[in-house]
């Protein structure tokens, strides 16, 4: 399996975010992008991964970066998680076609039906600047994520 390399334009979607709204990765040109495409709300592993990244929205918003998670869940499913872990930032559905998104970043695990844990840091331009998948059932952190953001303000 092969992520997006840095240097690749990142390529546009449209996902559902509930089911009335749908976000694309284009409504935040102009600004960086850091998108976490997970397994599954509910797991253990993603729980903690994305408490950690809300804990640090002062950080991604300093970043002046909005952050958006991505899975093969479906709306109504992402809508309990959030509320559940209080979580401020999206969760976009990219559950039918299931993966396709997740395909077309080269993250999408055709064995078990899920995303990778992939990172994908993408500037205003819409270029993937740092990419990373995390070994199965480890929470990769955020300290590439902040590196990698920290980099596109030296640029």
């Amino acid at each position: 399996m092969t992520a997006l390399l840095p240097g690749v334009k990142a390529p546009d979607f449209a996902l559902p975010a509930n089911s009335e709204q749908k976000v694309a990765l284009s409504d935040f040109r102009d600004h960086p992008v850091v998108l976490v495409f997970y397994p599954a709300d509910w797991s253990p592993v993603c729980g903690n991964q994305l408490a950690l990244y809300n804990e640090l929205i002062p950080e991604f918003q300093h970043h002046q970066t909005q952050l958006l998670g991505i899975s093969v869940d479906g709306p109504w499913c992402h809508s309990a998680f959030s509320k559940h872990c209080g979580l401020r930032f999206p969760l976009l559905s990219d559950f039918e076609p299931k993966g396709k998104i997740a395909r077309t970043y080269g993250v999408y695990h055709e064995q078990d039906g899920q995303s990778e844990r992939a990172l994908f840091v993408i500037d205003k331009k819409g270029i993937v600047r740092w990419s990373y998948i995390s070994p199965r059932g480890v929470n990769p952190g955020a300290d590439g994520i902040l590196k990698a953001l920290e980099q596109l303000q030296k640029d």
